[in-house]
Parts: structure tokens; C-alpha cells; sequence
């Protein structure tokens, strides 16, 4: 298609969940306006994904928005407790924290899990993603779409008037959910991890309190109606949420339950047989009580195709377990924003954007995996094996363009090989034959000792600052970060002649009182590290090399993707400012 267009964007969201809202949100910190379009009529009106975990938080306190959803956190955000029993009524057969073995240790990092439902969180992001220049238009569906070589054309139509725009935009975000109507335009398919089951879904209202017996929790994993049926407390009270896996071996469709039906599953899953039941619309003035969800796994075989990429749900979908469905796709949006905001600022050249597929599919993957086993072990109540929660949130590492690995002899001469520690772990084999193909399954470190190698998330030390405590990873706010030892200076001069480059020197003016900051980063006094600005180590010089200027730049040229810049000018123009003040 060519001109002329009604709408011109450098990026198209098409997605208005947590996902996409998170992509709009770190652009516009980065100086890209993109436009959104999505055709609910709204964000989220229920709860959905119900705990974020610390690696999201940092990701929004990096955007300023860490004290704002710790100021509206869910009622339930004391008492994170699971509990398994045949029915509500009936004698619990577990209680577990859900927070208890995936909190971190206060060492690893400045942020703590948030419990707050995603479609208050949606709100807070839209909010700011809005005040940052983002255009948001819900209740507008994308029609069509052509994407060449040299940007994207697309026709969306506003739902409520029927009037269709036609937008060209250079790059386009698929963050339509777990449909993923774009992905399948494509002919892009998934990997499936194994059988998937159909749910249905229905709200209603109910006095469960001689059954609770003063009991709060977070979900009910119940026998009854059938195993794996969810109940869950919603923000008002007496309002619950049930979810039942499908029977049919009873002919009853998922998501096409007649009310009475309804309500003799309440009663059942709760053990009240005479249990008052007052049916809920889910979507205020929608017809229809019933939603249907399938739960599974499933890692698409692309990210990226062209200037179209894949991110959340619409690339990855994992099992309800362990709260990673919509933090990988926060991730997801972290990840790719500030690639895109370097390409379309000509500081970073289009290899950049080929890192994305490589870092974030083997994470979807693994975290796939570790998500299946968290839904055996929560309707059972055991013990889930294999990688654990803290290295899953804060320890995957990347292997990419965007990384400058380490030469062997500086301990990472096996850059890319697994080490979970696990006999087996991301090996071929899992649900989908090639599932665990070499190169594609990401590696893994303890953040509890952290070692600041190239690909890891850079590792959190509390600094002082005129009196104030702040974090290393405070100190990433957007532009890409040189941190140093205390005799560093070399470096800072080297540094201040590459345009945009944020430098901080530990030790001088920023005091490390824990004396945590060299050995957490894995250098000397005189060494330097480089840091992304998604809070990801792209590079490190243990001590001072001779010619630290050339070193760095080389560096910087060769992770842009920029390998033809000129050797004698900055590589990078100025990025702009940090984010408001928190």
C-alpha cells in the first residue's frame, strides 16, 4: 500500500494488556510517541495476573512507578496463601505461602513482589504511558496490515463510529494476547509443551463465611467439581471467581455453561449444597456469564518477522503457575523498547533488533518449562524441582549480538551452556521434539552470588549518595551506564568523549558501604562495566587495559551493531533525559 496515510507513528502497539501498555510506557521514556490500538473498549476489568514479581518492579521503579502501585496493592497483599482441599468446606490438604520460596533475599535486589490485580496495574501504566505522548485508542481493532521492507501500512476501525484510519508505522508491536491473530496472519506457528486444558470461567456472589471459617487466601486449588477447579477471592467482598476444567465426558462445551449450571458447580466446589448463588456479568454490560480460557504451554517459533515482532502472550503462553505469564511479557516489552527506541534514533543499526528473538525466546522457553512444573506442584501441594524461583525471576543470562562476551580465560568460556545444576534440564525431548535444540535454551546464574558476567541482569548493591541510599540499578534509567572502581578515572575521561554515555564512578561520590560493589560486578579497582539500559551487563574490562577509550567504543560499536561507524567520532548521539524523579 502507499499514500497517503491518516496516521503516521514510529511504532504500532496492537495490544492494550499489561504488555503492550509496559512497551508503550518504556518508549515514551525514551523519547518515542507510539500509538496503541486495541479493541476492548477499556483496560483489563478484572483481576487476571494477581502478583508481579520483583524483577517487574524494578522495571517500574526504573520507570517511577514503583511507589504507585505499592500505594494500591490488593486487599489480599498480606496473606499470599494457596490452599488445596477436596472442597472449601472440607479439611485442607495443604497451605502454602505463595511468596514464601520465590521472595528474594534482601542482597539480591531493591524491590520486593507486588501484589496488585493487573487490571489496577494496567491503569497506573496507561496513565503515565498517556502523559508520556503515547496515543492510546480503545475500542479500535486492526483491520488489515502490510509490512514491507521499509515500514508497516495497517487499517484499524474505531468500533464505536465504524471510521477506519490507515497508519503507517515504521516497526509494529503484536501484543494481541494468546489469540495471537497477527502471528497466524504470518503463517508463524508454536511449540507446544504438552496437552492443554479448556476452563471455564464465571463470577458470582455467595456467603461463604460459615465454610472460611476466618480464613483469607489468595486461591483454592478443589477437587470438586473436578481436580484443578480454582476458586478466587475478588476485591469485593463475598465476590468470588471459579474456575472449572471442562467434562466432556458430560457434553458441556468450555465456556457454554447454562446458569443453573453455574451454580451447582459453586456448590459443589465449595461443599455448600444449599449455597445461594448470585451469578456476576465478568464484562459489566456484556451479555454472556461464562469466559473460557485454555491452559497450557507454548513458545512460538519466531519473536520477529521483518518489522513486525511478537511480544507477552502473543509469543509465549504459559501455564497459570508461578505468576509468569504476564511478567515475561513486561519483560518481553523492557527488552525490546530500547532497541527500538536506539534503532529509530540512528544510534544502533538493525542487527540490533535481530538480539531480540535471540534473548527472549530462550527465556519464553525456559520459563515454560518451569512454569509446567509449578501447576503439578501446586494442585498437589509438593515440592517443585528443577531451577528455582529467585534464578528464574533475576539469574537468566542472554547470549546475543547485544552481549560482548568474555574471551576465555576471564571464566566464561562456555558462554551459552546451561548451568542450572539440574541432571537433564533443557534437554531435547520437552513436549515438542527440538524443544531443548542447542543455543536455544537459556543459561542460568544464582543472583544470590552474583558474578557480573556479560548477559546477566547487573547486580544490585546499595550506594550512598550525599546521604541518600540508592541501588546500582537506580543508576539505570535509560541511556547505557558505565560504572567503575575507585580508580576509575581513566575511564570516566574515556567516557565523556562518547556522546549520551552515563558514567558513575564507585568509590567517588557514589560510597559502596558495604564494600559489595567489585566483587558483585567481578572486577578491580581500576576495571569498568558496561550496562544496557534494560539493566543487562553488555560488557566488562576486569582492570584498565591499555587504550580503555578505544576498548569501550569498540564495544559499544560492535553490541549497536554499528561495525561500519567511524573509529574517530561518537558512536552514540545524546539519549534522552532519565525518567521524573520517583
Amino acid at each position: 500500500m502507499t499514500g497517503p496515510y491518516d496516521r503516521r507513528t514510529a511504532v504500532l502497539i496492537v495490544g492494550g494488556g499489561i504488555t503492550g501498555l509496559s512497551a508503550a510506557l518504556f518508549l515514551t521514556r525514551l523519547g518515542v510517541r507510539p500509538m496503541l490500538v486495541e479493541r476492548h473498549p477499556s483496560t483489563a476489568i478484572t483481576p487476571q495476573a494477581r502478583a508481579f514479581n520483583p524483577r517487574s518492579m524494578e522495571i517500574y521503579r526504573a520507570a517511577g512507578l514503583e511507589e504507585e502501585i505499592r500505594g494500591r496493592q490488593s486487599i489480599l497483599a498480606g496473606l499470599p496463601e494457596m490452599i488445596g482441599a477436596e472442597t472449601l468446606a472440607g479439611r485442607e490438604r495443604f497451605r502454602v505461602d505463595l511468596l514464601a520460596h520465590v521472595r528474594p533475599p534482601a542482597a539480591v535486589g531493591p524491590a520486593d513482589w507486588a501484589m496488585i490485580d493487573q487490571d489496577e496495574l494496567e491503569r497506573i501504566v496507561r496513565a503515565h504511558a498517556e502523559a508520556g505522548g503515547a496515543e492510546m485508542c480503545f475500542g479500535t481493532e486492526l483491520v488489515s496490515f502490510d509490512a514491507g521492507d521499509d515500514g508497516v501500512t495497517a487499517v484499524v476501525r474505531d468500533l464505536g463510529t465504524g471510521a477506519a484510519l490507515r497508519v503507517r508505522a515504521d516497526y509494529l508491536v503484536a501484543a494481541d494476547g494468546h489469540r495471537a491473530g497477527i502471528r497466524d496472519r504470518l503463517g508463524i506457528g508454536a511449540d507446544r509443551s504438552g496437552p492443554t486444558t479448556d476452563v471455564s470461567y464465571f463470577v458470582f456472589d455467595a456467603d461463604l463465611s460459615a465454610v472460611l471459617r476466618g480464613r483469607r487466601f489468595l486461591l483454592a486449588y478443589l477437587d470438586r467439581p473436578v481436580p484443578g477447579t480454582v476458586l478466587v477471592p475478588l476485591r469485593t467482598y463475598g465476590r468470588w471467581m471459579l474456575g472449572v476444567p471442562s467434562q466432556p465426558e458430560r457434553g458441556e462445551p468450555p465456556g457454554d455453561l447454562p446458569e443453573e449450571r453455574c451454580a451447582e458447580l459453586a456448590r459443589l466446589a465449595t461443599g455448600v449444597a444449599d449455597l445461594g448463588v448470585t451469578l456476576v456479568p465478568p464484562v459489566p454490560g456484556r451479555p454472556g456469564m461464562v469466559s473460557r480460557s485454555t491452559i497450557g504451554g507454548w513458545v512460538a517459533h519466531r519473536f520477529r518477522a521483518g518489522r513486525v515482532f511478537f511480544a507477552g502472550d502473543a509469543a509465549h503462553v504459559v501455564p497459570p503457575a508461578g505468576s509468569y505469564g504476564a511478567n515475561t511479557g513486561i519483560a518481553d516489552a523492557h527488552n525490546l523498547a530500547w532497541k527500538l527506541a536506539a534503532v529509530l534514533a540512528g544510534r544502533a543499526g538493525q542487527a540490533l533488533l535481530d538480539t531480540y528473538e535471540r534473548e527472549r525466546r530462550p527465556v519464553a522457553r525456559l520459563t515454560l518449562e518451569t512454569a509446567t512444573r509449578h501447576l503439578t506442584g501446586r494442585r498437589t501441594g509438593g515440592d517443585v524441582t528443577g531451577i528455582d524461583d529467585v534464578t528464574m525471576i533475576f539469574g537468566y543470562r542472554y547470549d546475543s549480538a547485544a552481549i560482548v562476551p568474555e574471551t576465555p580465560g576471564f571464566g566464561t568460556p562456555d558462554f551459552g551452556t546451561p548451568d542450572f545444576g539440574t541432571p537433564g534440564f533443557g534437554t531435547p525431548g520437552f513436549g515438542t521434539p527440538g524443544f531443548g535444540t542447542p543455543g536455544f535454551v537459556a543459561p542460568a546464574e544464582d543472583p544470590r552470588a552474583p558474578s557480573g558476567r556479560p548477559g546477566l541482569r547487573a547486580p544490585h548493591v546499595w550506594l550512598e549518595r550525599a546521604g541518600t541510599r540508592l541501588s546500582t540499578l537506580d543508576l539505570f534509567t535509560g541511556a547505557f551506564t558505565l560504572l567503575t572502581g575507585p580508580d576509575g578515572g581513566e575511564w570516566a575521561a574515556a567516557a565523556a568523549r562518547e556522546a549520551g554515555l552515563a558514567v558513575h564512578r564507585i568509590g567517588a561520590g557514589l560510597r559502596d558501604p558495604e564494600d559489595r560493589f567489585l566483587a558483585a560486578y567481578g572486577i578491580t579497582a581500576t576495571g569498568a562495566t558496561l550496562v544496557r539500559p534494560d539493566g543487562f551487563v553488555a560488557w566488562r574490562a576486569r582492570e584498565l587495559p591499555a587504550g580503555p577509550g578505544r576498548r569501550l567504543r569498540d564495544a559499544l560499536t560492535r553490541l549497536l551493531g554499528l561495525d561500519g561507524a567511524a573509529p574517530d567520532r561518537p558512536v552514540l548521539p545524546a539519549w534522552p533525559g532519565p525518567p521524573p524523579p520517583r
